[in-house]
């Protein structure tokens, strides 16, 4: 993207995670009620991910809503693309495109 080594970490992290979530907290702990969301979501699908806590890392925490142009926290990748946030997992796994795409990405589940 360019020079921004905050957003070379984000990249990599992108890079090396099939399906990663940026988060407040953990997927064990989330500290946020739409983090605790989609991780409930992804759980509940089955599907393996990473979670990077923004709050341990305030350049993190600002650099991903540059990186993905979303102002809000929490953001999915799905390899290397952009999902979306809370409404937007939901909205999908409601309606069953969640678990499309994850099968079209090639991406195992339980579901």
């Amino acid at each position: 993207m360019n020079d921004n080594p905050v957003f070379e970490r984000i990249e990599q992290d992108i890079a090396d995670n099939s399906v990663l979530l940026f988060m407040k907290g953990s997927p064990m702990f989330p500290q946020c009620g739409f983090s605790a969301a989609v991780v409930q979501v992804l759980t509940h699908i089955g599907v393996k991910f990473k979670g990077v806590d923004v709050l341990t890392d305030p350049e993190i925490r600002e650099g991903i809503k540059q990186f993905s142009n979303w102002p809000t926290i929490p953001q999915l990748y799905v390899k290397g693309e952009f999902v979306g946030g809370c409404d937007i997992i939901r909205e999908m796994f409601d309606n069953g495109e969640l678990a499309q795409l994850l099968k079209d990405k090639g991406i195992e589940t339980a579901a």
